[in-house]
């Protein structure tokens, strides 16, 4: 799945209609039934619920671009609505034929947490912060703040965890 702007062009074939045009375009075209509200996930003020729509563009067979894949895959478009001011966003998909609306829109979501996690990188912990000159100053500071990130996920996850159930200790007793 890749994020694509509302002016990238789109065409299918092989498919029972045809359809051509820019992603916004498209959207336009798009009947008011066709939309289902679904959730990307859970954020942070509760589920993330948009109208989605899905359009499959054309099967191909994979093999003729991946010899370790097989069958039918579906280049398609998956375009999200936002419920409260209607913004669309775009997303250019490449599925295993009937992979489910639902599955594309689970998949999406999975962008928020990553995005938020390169968020919290750039600004708790300097990933954008360097003046690098070489590849393996880059490198290594990148995988330093990586690796201080993996350090700083598993401490918050301790933190946020219940805490173990207290149990009444009993006196010991000697013979």
């Amino acid at each position: 799945m890749l994020g694509v702007s509302a002016k990238h062009a789109f065409n299918s074939w092989g498919k029972p209609y045809a359809i051509a045009g820019t992603a916004k375009d498209i959207a336009n075209n798009v009947p008011p039934d066709a939309w289902q509200r679904l959730s990307a996930g859970a954020g942070t003020k509760g589920e993330r619920l948009h109208d989605w729509t899905y359009i499959e563009l054309a099967d191909l067979d994979a093999a003729d671009f991946d010899a370790d894949f097989g069958g039918l895959w579906t280049r398609g478009l998956l375009i999200r609505r936002n419920i409260s001011d209607g913004d669309l966003a775009f997303f250019s998909t490449w599925c295993p034929q009937g992979t489910p609306m639902e599955t594309l829109v689970r998949i999406e979501g999975h962008r928020w947490a990553i995005e938020d996690s390169f968020e919290a990188a750039k600004n708790e912990l300097g990933l954008d912060h360097n003046e690098t000159r070489s590849w393996h100053g880059w490198h290594r500071h990148v995988s330093l703040v990586m690796l201080a990130f993996a350090m700083m996920a598993v401490i918050r996850h301790h933190a946020n965890a219940a805490s173990p159930p207290k149990t009444m200790r009993r006196p010991h007793r000697h013979p």
